[in-house]
């Protein structure tokens, strides 16, 4: 839901910023290059911000008949649009008072571009065009050209463009193994794989100035902060490491030229939160780096806990991370056991195979003794909290053992029901009272 969101909100406040810079002209245009099913023009018009703005959409002839049926099919749509009975003409499947739907395929340019003409765009009127996820399907070379001739015909003109980066990490490389399985490969990626490749291509090709923004970025720097606290009391929430990590590999781009005053939607807004230094994530404080990256199996996790359980033996629990090669919550403890100077690592049996740990994150463990630690709180989902206390009991000879062949009993210490569990992302600490801990 939050990606929808950030990637439509992107859009949408680029082309109203779009439509608002322009209102002084007599006219203007939007040219939505690979549309599909998009709703955008129908939004604006019902909102009454297309005056004297003329959308052009472009798909292939299939889809564009598909959307022309679904218009003609809708009371509402078609009274939106203001059917002037020109569809079917050519490559023109619908046309209306400031609406026109073309049918063609996006990488064949001449054809485009004549297509276009007969639909009345107007190379000297300012013109936006938009590419929500679409040049990165194209050849490269045909993505290129398209984004050139755009800027050598059209004196006044603006790009809005939403696509995807970073290949090289491994959620780049699981995005693009998801996008060859629907057969519609990310083209792009490799020759431009950043923001920076990004906003290298369109300089070179025309345009006089580009910004570009992660979509982390774009949600606190450009999103008031009222509308940041709306979005986010929605729903439970607090998968904010998946929802940054994929914010991370999604951008959005504004290129201009010949533009006054200059188009500048991805500025800060003076209504969201200040963006100096680095950007402050929506759940997240800022973390000092370790020196040391662990790359055993099943100690590359988050939500989980590390505790000291006795002076040479660290005991991880919970979290999300790698098991057996599955992306999932994790299911077994994990030790790392110091000998001779080096670290061990193994697998924490449990005394009773049937006992199950719950998979939880975001708890806490307090070691009471070498065998003797106490866990509180977690979740296993957001609308799930209330997971109680455990005991977590070790041999007393653990300290000295092979992380193997240390087992742990899972003891129930209080019901789920009891407020005191009903947390997560909380801590624990342990109290001297009247003499005892």
């Amino acid at each position: 839901h939050r990606g929808y969101y950030i990637r439509a909100r992107a859009v949408d406040h680029c082309v109203q910023d779009f439509l608002q810079r322009t209102r002084s002209h007599p006219r203007s245009q939007i040219v939505s290059l690979g549309a599909g099913f998009d709703s955008l023009y129908f939004r604006l018009k019902d909102m009454g911000l297309l005056h004297h703005t003329v959308v052009y959409e472009v798909d292939f002839p299939n889809v564009a008949h598909q959307k022309a049926a679904l218009i003609k099919g809708m009371k509402e749509l078609s009274a939106l649009v203001g059917d002037t009975g020109g569809e079917g003409l050519g490559v023109i499947t619908f046309s209306g008072k400031n609406y026109k739907l073309l049918g063609l395929d996006l990488s064949e340019l001449p054809e485009l571009e004549r297509a276009l003409e007969e639909a009345g765009l107007d190379s000297e009127v300012p013109t936006l065009f938009l590419a929500e996820v679409v040049l990165t399907y194209m050849e490269n070379s045909r993505s290129d050209a398209l984004v050139g001739w755009a800027a050598e015909h059209f004196p006044q003109a603006c790009f809005l463009m939403y696509e995807q980066m970073h290949p090289e990490d491994p959620f780049g490389r699981v995005m693009q193994q998801h996008f060859r399985q629907l057969n519609s490969t990310l083209r792009s990626l490799a020759q431009y794989p950043d923001r920076e490749a990004q906003r290298r291509r369109f300089l070179t090709r025309g345009w006089t100035q580009c910004h570009v923004m992660d979509m982390n970025e774009f949600f606190t720097c450009c999103t008031p902060e009222e509308e940041q606290q709306r979005m986010q009391s929605l729903e439970p929430f607090d998968e904010y490491e998946e929802w940054h990590l994929k914010c991370s590999h999604y951008f959005v781009l504004t290129a201009s030229k010949g533009i006054e005053p200059s188009w500048t939607p991805l500025l800060p807004s003076m209504t969201a939160p200040r963006c100096d230094g680095p950007v402050r994530m929506a759940g997240t404080v800022p973390a000092a780096r370790g020196a040391v990256h662990s790359e055993t199996s099943g100690l590359r996790r988050y939500g989980h806990h590390s505790v000291l359980l006795a002076p040479r033996v660290i005991l991880t629990t919970g979290g999300f991370g790698d098991e057996d090669g599955q992306h999932c919550r994790m299911r077994d403890f994990h030790l790392l056991v110091k000998q001779a100077g080096c670290w061990r690592a193994g697998s924490v049996k449990k005394e009773n195979p049937a006992e199950r740990w719950d998979e939880r994150l975001y708890h806490t463990v307090s070691c009471l003794s070498n065998s003797l630690a106490l866990v509180v709180g977690g979740r296993t989902s957001p609308s799930r909290a209330g997971l109680g206390m455990l005991w977590l009991k070790f041999p007393e000879t653990c300290n000295a053992s092979d992380p193997d062949e240390i087992t742990v009993e899972l003891v129930s210490l209080q019901p789920a029901a009891e407020p005191a569990a009903l947390r997560w992302r909380h801590s624990t600490t342990e109290v001297m009272f009247k003499g005892k801990k």
